[in-house]
């Protein structure tokens, strides 16, 4: 297994901006998914590890440790692994919890010597619209552009594969 690398990298052919709207000063990521499912079935796919690991992380990612502890002032601590087999740790504290409709976390990526190079808060607001759900993921504060592309590119696949994940799994999400 290899060590962390210090930046997640990207597949030939891709970019980091799948939609540069996203990106909107440089140092704050919005992006929005349209769910085939109520608010309260994404928030549990948000709120609990034996559902987060089946979606969290870019595409071909697993998630082999998934840690959290989630209340007003709880921490988690995940592992995304990537198809070549390195690990990219991230952690954080959930500093808002608003359920169904909002969830707001800090944001730390670790290196392979366990320094953060990524110090971010990620606000997920998700209302209702008949049914559906509209999810607003934003995420700021970001030291660079570069740190700010990197992440759009992991967010954009780690929010197609929730949305995959929620669709297939509604019936079985506890209602």
């Amino acid at each position: 297994m290899k060590k962390a690398t210090e930046r997640m990298p990207l597949n030939p052919g891709q970019t980091a901006e799948a939609d540069p709207r996203a990106i909107t000063d440089g140092r704050t990521l919005v992006l929005t998914r349209m769910l085939n499912a109520p608010r309260e079935l994404v928030f549990q796919a948000w709120t609990d590890p034996k559902h987060l690991v089946h979606w969290w992380g870019p595409s071909d990612f697993t998630l082999p440790h998934c840690e959290q502890d989630f209340r007003l002032g709880g921490n988690y601590r995940f592992c995304m692994r990537s198809p070549d087999g390195s690990d990219h740790w991230v952690r954080g504290e959930y500093t808002y919890i608003d359920p169904p409709s909002r969830l707001v976390f800090t944001w730390l990526r670790e290196d392979a010597e366990g320094d953060i190079w990524c110090d971010t808060v990620v606000s997920i607001t998700l209302e209702e619209q008949g049914g559906r759900t509209k999810l607003i993921l934003e995420q700021t504060t970001f030291a660079t552009v570069a740190h700010c592309k990197e992440h759009a590119f992991g967010w954009n696949q780690c929010l197609d594969r929730l949305v995959h994940f929620v669709e297939r799994s509604t019936n079985n999400l506890e209602r």
